[in-house]
């Protein structure tokens, strides 16, 4: 099983970013989908999960509004696309895949996990 999660960069406070995530080795459509972020010296945060059909999303309250969690199930592909980035945004995120209740957010229960891929915001 592979997540490869791609497109971090730098990017200025108020920008816009859109991190990929392809997934192989696995049955993509029947797994709920997460992003987590963790910055330095942080514990890893949850931040959005999707439902295996892409019907149903739920998101941390510092994202709500701001970041689009979203889903590709013919490409394998999560995408998650940040608006009005904030500096305190700036942080590696992953993505991870889960077949437990929608509503886990806790990192320990999501089976696997890509790589991650670091954003870094500017002011």
């Amino acid at each position: 099983v592979q997540l490869q999660a791609s497109g971090g960069g730098l990017v200025q406070a108020g920008g816009s970013l859109r991190v990929s995530c392809v997934v192989s080795g696995l049955t993509f459509k029947t797994y709920d989908m997460g992003w987590f972020r963790q910055a330095p010296a942080k514990e890893r945060e949850f931040i959005a999960r999707i439902s295996w059909s892409g019907k149903s999303t739920i998101y941390v309250d510092s994202v709500e509004g701001r970041f689009t969690i979203s889903r590709d199930n013919a490409k394998n592909t999560v995408y998650l696309q940040m608006n009005s980035l904030k500096r305190e945004d700036t942080a590696v995120y992953y993505c991870a895949a889960s077949e437990g209740p929608f509503s886990e957010r806790n990192p320990e229960n999501y089976k696997y996990w890509g790589q991650g891929t670091l954003v870094t915001v500017s002011s």
